[in-house]
């Protein structure tokens, strides 16, 4: 019972949603349907990526993983299946209880494929990665789907914070820039937010086709990084990282340029949202001091 009340609003959404499907949906369906039903919200529960078979949100596979843990749901290999008695639509804002019946009649008798197809043709953007796009849509509507790609080939060097935004909507950042590759330049890849750990932002970045790398040589150790309380403070970081790590990793920059010069557009990424409090803004610098550098650098806001 204890779960139940502090359970995140939005699994009450995922619960609610198989609820109302008779209680279990193929894994694509509920990917599509949960699509649809956070387009109606005002502040959506979750974020999606273009993926091998369009839309897919990977914190609503983790929530549901985790689910299974507190046998709310169970997992075939096509399937997710609601197995506890508790309704939790009433629970939840008189706005969802609408679009949640409002898509159950649109909706429910549409297959995987049907729904497959409706989204690509509706959300175009999150077909640029599918596998079955060509198999599912007509000339003019591929055309549409490839309008949204990003085919700069520009060579161009990005950083990027994940602090204070989601797995999905930092993905969609580099998508949408072109981004062939991400290099991983913190010192300790494990992260307490979720998707940001070296195995999870790597499998995540395979998803939609980005290249993934670490370079811990390039990193800071986290004990310096305590007792940051101001920008004068990042500053005497920043200028100890420069004259230490910088000047000793050359070689490990250099390998960075190769990739850039390989991928034509990377992107350098650690935790802070402020560039000017992360050291991939020094290390940026550096690597476009290289000889051979002649290229675009950007800070991903």
């Amino acid at each position: 019972m204890y779960y139940i009340c502090r359970m995140y609003y939005r699994r009450k959404i995922l619960l609610s949603l198989l609820e109302v499907f008779d209680g279990e949906l193929e894994k694509i369906q509920l990917q599509k349907l949960l699509l649809l039903l956070n387009k109606t919200q005002e502040k959506p529960s979750y974020d999606f990526v273009p993926y091998k078979f369009g839309c897919f949100s990977f914190q609503a596979n983790a929530d549901l993983n985790t689910m299974i843990k507190y046998e709310q749901v169970e997992s075939t290999n096509n399937t997710w299946k609601k197995i506890d008695s508790v309704s939790y639509i009433e629970s939840l804002k008189n706005s969802d209880k609408k679009a949640l019946s409002d898509l159950k009649v649109a909706f429910r008798n549409k297959s995987a494929t049907e729904l497959i197809m409706l989204t690509y043709k509706r959300y175009p953007y999150y077909a640029i990665n599918s596998t079955i796009a060509k198999q599912i849509l007509n000339n003019k509507e591929l055309e549409r789907v490839e309008s949204l790609k990003n085919k700069s080939d520009e060579t161009c060097l990005y950083t990027i914070g994940y602090e204070g935004i989601t797995l999905e909507a930092y993905l969609n950042k580099l998508i949408k820039r072109g981004v062939n590759a991400l290099v991983d330049v913190r010192k300790n890849s494990f992260s307490m937010k979720y998707g940001f750990s070296k195995k999870q932002l790597s499998n995540a970045c395979d998803g939609v086709n980005i290249h993934y790398y670490h370079f811990p040589e390039l990193g800071i150790e986290s004990k310096k990084r305590k007792e940051l309380n101001s920008q004068k403070d990042y500053d005497v970081l920043f200028q100890e990282y420069k004259t230490e790590n910088l000047l000793n990793t050359i070689s490990v920059q250099e390998n960075v340029l190769k990739l850039l010069l390989q991928h034509k557009r990377i992107a350098l990424t650690c935790f802070e949202s402020n560039v000017c409090q992360c050291h991939r803004k020094p290390l940026a610098e550096a690597i476009g001091k290289l000889p051979g550098f002649s290229y675009k650098l950007k800070h991903i806001t």
